[in-house]
């Protein structure tokens, strides 16, 4: 675990954080593809030459993408961000879902059955919240979660959670995907906002407190982890907390296999917010691809100066 980061007052790194925590995202997302749906054992041996570890952004993978090249986890998050920003900053059902509707009209190069079921629901009804499902758990709402820390940033806990869940509940009403969702957003603005990490640790361990089954300490790894909610933040804040660095917990995180551009993704915004822009690795922020590394540079700083925080 590492100490402390030194952490400047604010608002110099504000933009720093925010910066780190998109690429971030598109990074994860990118490096974690190329392993998507391989055990941890065929990821070290498909990686021999490489010391067993898949570490650097290739592209390829089940859906054989071009190096740096993300997936529906970081298109789908610039889709919600353009929408709140179209909504002078706030996030509303309406404008959530009708962006995603866009996004999924596109033929984006990946899509999860529940979002796109859900969002056939959208389009047969208009209205723009699934029903509540117990089978709705995945983690295809809080790989959203970016946006809508960024744009909620410096208001209150429940404003904060409120938003999540209005962009959530399109695709995924699910009350334990929500809990996790808005621990992850909340994690991602304490870091932004130069918290400690005994401040970003005591914030999972509330959200296991309050649902046990995310419990990620003392147990054995997450490998292979599958796309339910609780799989995913498990091998996610395992990574980030036992990790010292932006690179080594993603490439952790990833080599774990199984859902690996989506937890990716996800740690890559946390871990973005937390280590900030400047402690990427260049090698992989040369690898992405370019397009998406405006959009997210863009929409990261644009969310961040609508946002209380950056006002």
């Amino acid at each position: 675990m590492p100490s402390a980061l030194p952490r400047k007052p604010e608002p110099e790194l504000l933009g720093e954080r925010a910066l780190g925590a998109y690429l971030g995202l598109a990074l994860g997302d990118a490096l974690g593809a190329t392993v998507e749906f391989l055990t941890p054992r065929e990821i070290r041996q498909q990686f021999s030459r490489q010391g067993g570890l898949h570490k650097d952004i290739t592209g390829g993978g089940w859906l054989h993408l071009k190096p740096g090249q993300v997936t529906d986890d970081t298109t789908m998050s610039l889709a919600l961000g353009e929408a709140i920003l179209a909504s002078a900053g706030q996030v509303e059902a309406l404008a959530s879902a009708q962006a995603f509707d866009a996004w999924m009209r596109a033929k984006p190069v990946d899509i999860g059955n529940t979002v796109r079921r859900n969002l056939v629901h959208f389009r047969r009804t208009g209205i723009p919240e699934a029903p509540e499902s117990e089978h709705d758990a995945g983690n295809g709402a809080i790989m959203r979660a970016l946006p809508v820390a960024l744009a909620t940033l410096g208001q209150e806990e429940a404003q904060v959670a409120a938003a999540f869940r209005t962009q959530a509940h399109v695709t995924h009403n699910n009350p334990l995907s929500d809990a996790g969702g808005i621990c992850l957003t909340l994690m991602i603005q304490d870091a932004i906002l130069g918290a400690p990490w005994t401040g970003l640790k005591a914030r999972a361990r509330a959200l296991v407190t309050q649902f046990p089954e995310y419990a990620w300490e003392n147990t054995r790894p997450q490998e292979n982890p599958s796309g339910y909610v609780v799989h995913t933040l498990q091998a996610v804040f395992q990574a980030f907390f036992a990790t010292d660095s932006f690179e080594s917990c993603l490439i952790d995180v990833v080599n774990r296999g199984g859902d690996a551009d989506t937890t990716g993704a996800i740690l890559g915004a946390l871990a973005g917010a937390w280590y900030g822009h400047a402690h990427i690795p260049p090698r992989w922020l040369k690898a992405l691809d370019k397009t998406a590394a405006t959009r997210c540079r863009d929409q990261a700083l644009s969310l961040l100066a609508g946002s209380p925080a950056g006002r």
